[in-house]
């Protein structure tokens, strides 16, 4: 796979270590927007140039863990009362009444434990021989930078809206990690857990450049004002709104539609809640033959979801539609795969997905579709979007072809959509750099509630 990288194949260009791991799809959508502090390439932490066997065997038996917990979250009976537990295992706690809760849990215990035997060793020595700041989207990297003597900036950025106490060191008062929170939430959080107030900066989750276009959003702005007028097409929310939306995109009208109604669909990168595809084909099968929507099917770096769907197709008999009415985003490669999807969200109006570290798209001004949570810290990101009014909880799949049309036609979605942009924070990749480079910095702190 692409993403393998030898840590001493960077540019004279690098100007830091940007570390991911290949679990989920997550971590490593966090990293993709900042692979340009690198020569274009991240360090995959447990899949890289000469990683030592014991520590991808260690890897290797966290993922299948990982997915293993995914996969038991759709077995409805003897599944769910193991993943009850296991997920109990990890629970986020109440965030009130605030409290000290900076004392190691069990789980930072066992972690350390592996550190002292050698346990990720190897790669920070690999940093140590060309130093730089070691950006992580995940905490094992940090942890483990840490705690090996690393001598150059440990920075680590966080993906969900609410994390766990694993997320910070054994004695978190004392530690040189600088977090980059996505929203106040999980900045509030890591106080908590005892992280000075200096080490954490409120930056926004790293959304691509891509889809932003720069500081005044200009590339978000003119998807979003094609977005709105697809998202309301009997005028119920523009019809009162429309000179506000205007005026926040900078138009002097909203633009006629230039794209057909577009759906995408997401799974997560254990595959998780790809059965629904069957019930939405179905169900969607008369609009998409009558070209009233357009469907993309996101099966991500995963071979045996993009054979589960074309499956799904040929079973809904609608494997003679062209791609202009459905189609299917698959890469092997997970950066390529990140590019397809990022350019297909250009003119997607509503992306359908569980409520993983995509929740930040809203930020976009895409309405989020909330599938089913996996885990407590999905649970916390439904929960976010909700609040943030950018995001709904999905009704029965088989009756898309209904719930989704009576949405459009209230206006919601449109709604929707400008809640996230208003709402949603949008420039974390460029504060993340800003404060990687010790620039001056222009850009505040993104205004949000706890």
């Amino acid at each position: 796979m692409s993403q393998k990288n030898s840590a001493a194949s960077h540019s004279h260009n690098t100007n830091a270590w940007v570390v991911t791991v290949n679990m989920g799809y997550g971590h490593m959508r966090a990293a993709y927007p900042l692979r340009e502090l690198t020569d274009g390439h991240y360090i995959v932490a447990n899949d890289y140039e000469g990683i030592p066997n014991k520590d991808r065997k260690a890897w290797q038996r966290s993922r299948e863990f990982y997915e293993a917990v995914s996969r038991m979250a759709r077995m409805p009976v003897a599944g769910k009362p193991i993943f009850f537990l296991l997920d109990k295992w990890q629970e986020i706690p109440d965030f009130y009444p605030r409290r000290d809760l900076a004392e190691a849990t069990f789980q930072v215990r066992q972690l350390y434990k592996l550190f002292e035997k050698g346990f990720l060793r190897h790669l920070i020595d690999k940093f140590k021989k060309k130093p730089m700041p070691v950006v992580c989207t995940f905490y094992l990297p940090a942890l483990a930078a840490e705690y090996f003597g690393y001598k150059g900036d440990i920075y680590c950025v966080l993906c969900d809206t609410d994390i766990a106490r694993i997320w910070a060191p054994m004695n978190p008062k004392k530690t040189r990690i600088k977090y980059f929170a996505p929203n106040r939430r999980v900045a509030e959080r890591l106080k908590l857990y005892g992280v000075p107030e200096k080490n954490i900066y409120l930056t926004g989750f790293p959304l691509p450049k891509e889809l932003v276009g720069g500081l005044e959003h200009e590339i978000l702005k003119r998807d979003l004002a094609a977005r709105v007028v697809n998202l309301d097409p009997k005028e119920q929310y523009t019809r009162n709104f429309g000179p506000s939306v205007c005026k926040l995109l900078g138009i002097p009208r909203l633009p006629r539609p230039n794209h057909p109604l577009t759906l995408t669909f997401a799974v997560g990168g254990a595959g998780a809640q790809r059965e629904m595809v069957v019930s939405i084909l179905r169900s969607l099968k008369e609009k998409l033959f009558a070209g009233e929507l357009r469907l993309i099917l996101v099966a991500g770096s995963r071979s045996d979801v993009l054979t589960h769907f074309r499956g799904a197709i040929r079973r809904s008999g609608l494997d003679g539609l062209p791609e202009r009415s459905l189609s299917v985003i698959y890469a092997p490669d997970r950066n390529e795969y990140f590019r397809r999807f990022n350019a297909a969200l250009h003119t997607t109006d509503v992306l359908w997905t569980k409520p993983s570290e995509l929740s930040f798209f809203a930020g976009l001004g895409i309405p989020i579709i909330i599938a089913p949570a996996i885990g407590s810290q999905e649970d916390f990101n439904a929960s976010w979007l909700r609040n943030l009014g950018a995001g709904i909880p999905q009704e029965a799949p088989e009756h898309v072809d209904q719930w989704l049309w009576d949405w459009l036609a209230s206006g919601w979605l449109a709604r929707a959509a400008v809640a996230g942009f208003v709402g949603g924070v949008k420039r974390g990749t460029y504060r993340i750099e800003e404060i990687i480079a010790h620039r001056e910095r222009h850009l505040p702190e993104p205004i949000e509630p706890v």
